[in-house]
């Protein structure tokens, strides 16, 4: 569910780009260089290639050394062993109070420029201004990459190649793995210890899951709240919804999901129209949690609220392993510790 960085309700909406002022010179200057990367070859040697998500074969001549990515997907690299070819990054990576953001996981966010901290915000020119050799995002719907605005979409894309993992309307495993390539691409070592343990924690993760939703019979309902609207997510949809469904979660499954399918938009009068016995809250900065929600008569009536049986969500995973295991642990306890309200 991606409503509370994207409203109105398209993802690729309404965008706005700042600091046009001199771009053509960037542009001009930095055009040429992107399609062949530059830099040298950090130890890689020879020439570079991937084909991402879009079946767009990337080819340099030689491995990526300034990389820049939307944050999650450089938490989702860091995590797999890529520690310092990122150079810059865009999306929500710190809080005001100067903190990383949730979405940066484990990412030091200070050794990285930051190009636009929320939707709409992309510095082309001080993107340009540090050579990108690729560029790296997800893509939660066909073609659409997340968090590059529209109207300046194609000076963004003319400065370097850029490699999409899709990240929607698949099951998690997929982008995990994906990642996964496209980090040992990059030169990480799979095989060192701290991918190798993360990959046991998560699997150990999914197991336990797997088990526990046959002993407990419990309904979660994964959704986001806004001043105005209550949202209820689509586990058909979302990638870590619809893994979690393939473990055996009961999922409440809305059934009018608006235009894009990720949820059902609900003004806050008819919240209560689904039964849950848990709520699978919306943790990102931009949703509001709890606290800022005991104003809402509706909320303040659900079952599942009343019992206190509401878990964090982040709805926007990282997608790797490390990522993606506390994920799982957490709506296990969850569920675990669950009684049936609803």
């Amino acid at each position: 569910m991606r409503q509370a960085r994207a409203l109105p309700l398209s993802r690729r909406g309404l965008l706005t780009a700042g600091g046009a002022l001199g771009l053509g010179a960037l542009v001009t200057a930095c055009g040429d260089k992107g399609g062949s990367g530059s830099g040298g070859d950090d130890g890689g040697g020879g020439s570079w290639s991937f084909t991402d998500d879009r079946k767009k074969k990337i080819s340099l001549d030689s491995r990526p050394r300034h990389i820049v990515a939307y944050i999650a997907a450089a938490a989702a690299l860091y995590d797999f062993g890529i520690e310092k070819q990122i150079t810059g990054v865009f999306g929500p990576t710190t809080l005001k109070n100067g903190k990383p953001d949730v979405q940066a996981g484990d990412f030091p966010v200070d050794q990285a420029t930051s190009l636009g901290n929320t939707w709409g915000q992309f510095n082309v020119e001080k993107y340009a201004s540090l050579s990108p050799d690729l560029l790296i995002t997800n893509m939660y719907d066909p073609g659409a990459l997340f968090y590059i605005p529209d109207d300046s979409k194609k000076k963004i894309l003319s400065l370097a190649p850029s490699a999409a993992i899709t990240t929607g309307r698949i099951s998690m495993l997929e982008p995990i793995k994906r990642y996964a390539a496209l980090a040992e691409a990059l030169g990480a070592d799979l095989k060192a210890k701290k991918v190798t343990d993360a990959k046991a924690r998560f699997e150990k993760a999914a197991e336990t899951l797997r088990k526990t939703v046959k002993s407990h019979r419990i309904k979660v309902m994964a959704c986001s709240a806004s001043a105005d609207l209550f949202y209820v997510s689509n586990p058909k949809i979302s990638a870590d919804l619809i893994y979690f469904s393939e473990l055996g979660v009961d999922f409440v499954v809305p059934e009018k999901p608006d235009k894009g399918g990720y949820f059902e938009s609900l003004s806050w009068e008819n919240a209560d129209k689904y039964d849950a016995d848990v709520l699978f809250l919306d943790n990102r900065t931009a949703t509001l949690q709890p606290k800022a929600l005991t104003s809402k008569p509706t909320w303040s009536k659900l079952p599942a609220v009343k019992a206190g049986q509401i878990a964090p969500w982040s709805s926007e995973p990282r997608f790797s392993y490390a990522g993606a295991a506390p994920l799982v642990e957490s709506l296990t306890k969850a569920i675990q510790d669950a009684k049936k309200v609803s």
